[in-house]
């Protein structure tokens, strides 16, 4: 089909960024409809006038947020959305498995995935930071604050999350806590005792057993390439859902725009609430930021927590948590009793360091090194041939490497633990073994690239295809 996309060359917005916004509106008002073929890019570029690469990009980001799905030799087709407008109009870190090398040898090289890179941390601007604020004789930072957090920060916050995430909220929805473990056992008291919680598998393990230690129910839900089965939901009495929309820990996987409306109209029956783990949404390294799931939420029933240990530092344990309206009336008449788990002191330097812009130019520059990180260990990999696969690229701090030759992630754990290289199967985080059945999630290890310097990387790489091979 002919795609008929009036461009803007103003400059006011970037050309791909029209080309997708066409699209998707196009989806939305039905006039694209499932299964329909789009022209290719080389089609589509030849009738604009313009670049392909600009039309790749637009397809790129189409295809992360599930518009659209690409198929081997024979082109682009729409997505199976059609509920989309029938639903819109109802109204940390993670951590990993401690793994010893199985030699007793110190470890020279840890693909850890949830490690990250403080060489580039902006040090003197934090130092100055604090000491103008201890400077500043600010009595008030020594005095007990409100339980929600200081409002200065969590209007720096609302702010951020409307820039950055899309999301329309404000400094009272928003609670400041020390790290995505304390507020998920805050929930306990927002959300009441009897719940039932759907958690993808495999899945983020601290999480499962802070709900264990709650006394939540839990069942896991298999997970496909798109993500969580949505359409299992209701073979479950589930009535929460833990889920990581974005970039899903730990297989990169992004939950495509058909499933978020199907979880989102899930969740409009009942007493139901989604809880979004948007854990590492600023390292993003193709198109756009995902968008949040919060911000097509037309129902207030989306639980929204984000943190600033993946993009700062492990040590700053600040995260923070958007509660809808009605779970924000039982945390003021529940929890008032309890004190924000933040010093004031650093929630002062924090809301400075976000306010005026040091935090933006940080993330901005991280994930330009990143990208260099993540390019290199692609480019490293695709070199080893038909007998691995790489999968989870284009956002995060890890990529997933698979074994086509039937070697278990177990296996390369051991295998690589000989030559003093520490790699994490994906298998550890399975919860339900019949997915071990499936080769995927049994010969998957997980790649974490960091904190490593690109030297360390090449080494890595080069001794991990010897001893994997």
């Amino acid at each position: 089909m002919g795609l008929t996309i009036y461009l803007d060359s103003s400059g006011n917005k970037k050309l791909y960024e029209q080309i997708y916004e066409h699209i998707v509106e196009e989806i939305r008002a039905g006039k694209l409809l499932y299964e329909e073929k789009l022209p290719s890019t080389r089609s589509l570029a030849e009738s604009l006038g313009i670049s392909r690469a600009t039309v790749d990009y637009a397809y790129s980001q189409l295809l992360a947020e599930g518009y659209i799905e690409s198929r081997p030799c024979s082109g682009y087709y729409v997505c199976k959305v059609e509920d989309l407008l029938k639903i819109e109009k109802r109204t940390g870190e993670k951590e990993i498995p401690d793994l010893q090398p199985r030699n007793g040898m110190e470890v020279q090289i840890d693909y850890n995935p949830n490690s990250i890179d403080m060489t580039l941390f902006p040090f003197e601007t934090w130092r100055k930071i604090t000491r103008n604020t201890i400077s500043d004789d600010r009595l008030e930072l020594f005095a007990s604050g409100n339980p929600m957090g200081d409002e200065n920060l969590r209007r720096t916050i609302a702010e951020y999350l409307y820039g950055a995430r899309g999301m329309e909220t404000d400094a009272d929805h928003i609670i400041v806590g020390a790290g995505n473990d304390y507020l998920l056992l805050l929930l306990r008291y927002v959300l009441g005792p009897d719940r039932l919680v759907a958690m993808e598998d495999p899945t983020y393990k601290r999480a499962k057993e802070i709900f264990s230690s709650m006394n939540y129910r839990i069942e896991t839900i298999d997970m496909d390439k798109q993500g969580m089965r949505t359409d299992f939901l209701s073979d479950y009495k589930t009535n929460l859902v833990y889920v990581m929309p974005s970039h899903q820990y730990p297989t990169g996987t992004v939950l495509p725009i058909g499933r978020r409306m199907e979880l989102l109209s899930w969740a409009a029956d009942g007493d139901r609430y989604i809880i979004e783990d948007d854990y590492d949404s600023e390292f993003r390294y193709k198109g756009k930021p995902i968008p949040a799931l919060y911000s097509s939420d037309k129902n207030d029933r989306v639980i929204y927590i984000g943190t600033f240990s993946k993009s700062i530092a492990p040590s700053i344990r600040v995260s923070f948590m958007v509660l809808p309206d009605k779970l924000l009336r039982v945390f003021k008449n529940e929890c008032s009793f309890l004190s924000c788990t933040v010093s004031r002191l650093d929630q002062a330097i924090l809301n400075e360091f976000i306010r005026d812009g040091y935090y933006e130019r940080y993330v901005n520059k991280m994930k330009k090194h990143y990208r260099a990180k993540h390019e290199l260990m692609i480019s490293q990999l695709k070199t080893w041939g038909a007998n691995f696969q790489v999968s989870g690229e284009n956002a995060g701090l890890h990529l997933l490497l698979t074994s086509k030759t039937g070697l278990t992630g177990e296996q390369m754990e051991e295998k690589a633990a000989k030559m003093n290289i520490k790699i994490y199967a994906l298998s550890r985080y399975v919860s339900d073994e019949r997915l071990l059945k499936k080769d995927f999630f049994r010969n998957t290890v997980m790649l974490g690239f960091g904190a490593l310097s690109e030297g360390q990387i090449r080494a890595g790489l080069k001794m991990l295809r010897i001893c994997l091979n």
